[in-house]
């Protein structure tokens, strides 16, 4: 780690400096040991973020030494693969150049693969020597409490571990300050033909409500770069998608699942307001195409047996938007806040939950909430042990400069 002094608001006063594109000798002096990985261990996936450095000086790269090779060999197979085994995959559209860290320039790349999946992960590193060049990583989430022992035991691997919510958070700030385009919102949610993606200026940002979807959920209210609480959660969220349509379809992976989704028609499964009400209910304003009871219409052998897997699949994505929908407008009315960000792997390749959650947000408050969305959805944890590894704070960034 670095022992870099620092200012009161926790900005660094020395350390390692970049001249003229290259890493001076107290760069290399000073900064922590390469490899650079920000892990977050959640309860389905893994989210790896690798800093591929590219202002490597000359005299670095004429070093000779096992250490340098590995760091080499490391470096050159997790960038010049997209897949790893069946399972691990490298988000190429994330990818982030010319990224600033640590008094360092070079390349953001966005790993995931299953938690499921951690003893290979794990015997995939130690062949790969990740363990001879450090002895310790960042991680986060739930699974860096709950495969400690295996990482010691397998890589003689230490985790330094971090909240988690302080992580996304950090990273989420981060991200957002280095990429203009980062935040956008749907237009038009609900019509194919003219709706349309649009990048959000994201500058005055507090108080915003942060949803974070993986696969459970978890609310927080944001009024500062460290003043935030969670308000709230739920037990449903994207791992509850998945496993039932695992149950209900026998799909086998959640792009198979969203596929499966995105066929499908979810009419045919839930109850809405105007097979109760004949139409609309009008003294309550609730329009008849509303869903009044998710799977309402399963407890009749006859709609059971019309029904597609792509049709539950379908309803299965609808029930779990519209609880995430629903719980959050009731947060952000009791905490008075007007902009909703979304972010989590249960957003990845999922535009219909988005389009959807836009909608309501939109619909249920007279136009009143704000629903936003972020390129690199599920990475923020990642990206913020990764900023704990080489002590950067976000707050330290220089002032941005959004177009108005």
């Amino acid at each position: 780690m670095s022992s870099s002094e620092k200012t009161e608001n926790g900005c660094t006063t020395d350390g390692p400096q970049v001249s003229n594109g290259h890493v001076t000798d107290s760069t290399v002096a000073h900064s922590p040991s390469m490899p650079w990985f920000g892990m977050d261990i959640g309860g389905t996936l893994v989210k790896l973020v690798y800093f591929e450095p590219t202002d490597i000086a000359p005299e670095e790269e004429n070093v000779s030494s096992s250490e340098v090779e590995t760091l080499h060999n490391i470096q050159k197979y997790l960038t010049s693969n997209n897949a790893y085994g069946e399972t691990g995959h490298r988000d190429i559209h994330l990818q982030m150049s010319s990224v600033p860290m640590g008094n360092r320039v070079g390349t953001l790349h966005f790993i995931r693969f299953p938690t499921s999946e951690m003893e290979q992960f794990l015997q995939l590193a130690k062949s790969k020597g990740f363990a001879s060049l450090s002895s310790t990583i960042c991680a986060t989430g739930g699974g860096a409490y709950k495969f400690e022992k295996d990482f010691l035991r397998v890589v003689h691997l230490n985790l330094h571990k971090s909240d988690e919510l302080e992580c996304l958070i950090g990273g989420l700030l981060y991200i957002e300050e280095i990429n203009p385009t980062e935040v956008y919102y749907w237009e038009n949610p609900t019509d194919e033909n003219t709706c349309v993606k649009k990048t959000y200026n994201f500058k005055d940002p507090y108080p915003f409500l942060l949803v974070n979807i993986g696969s459970g959920v978890s609310i927080l209210a944001v009024y500062g770069p460290n003043n935030f609480k969670r308000v709230t959660g739920t037990s449903l969220g994207g791992g509850t998608f998945l496993g039932l349509c695992c149950l209900l379809t026998g799909c086998q992976s959640y792009e198979e699942a969203i596929a499966l989704a995105a066929a499908g028609d979810s009419t045919k499964v839930d109850k809405k307001v105007r097979d109760i009400y004949g139409g609309d209910y009008d003294r309550f304003g609730l329009d008849g195409n509303i869903v009044a009871s998710s799977f309402g219409q399963m407890n009749l052998p006859d709609r059971r047996a019309e029904v597609s897997k792509a049709d539950l699949a379908r309803a299965t994505l609808v029930t779990i938007t519209n609880n995430i929908g629903s719980i959050t407008r009731m947060c952000a009315l009791n905490e008075k806040i007007e902009r909703v960000v979304f972010v989590g792997n249960f957003l990845r390749v999922n535009t219909l939950s988005m389009k959807q959650l836009a909608y309501a947000m939109d619909f249920w408050s007279n136009g009143a909430l704000k629903a936003l969305f972020l390129e690199h959805e599920g990475y923020f944890g990642a990206v913020g042990c990764l900023l704990r590894l080489v002590h950067i704070q976000p707050t330290c960034l220089p002032p941005k400069e959004h177009d108005s």
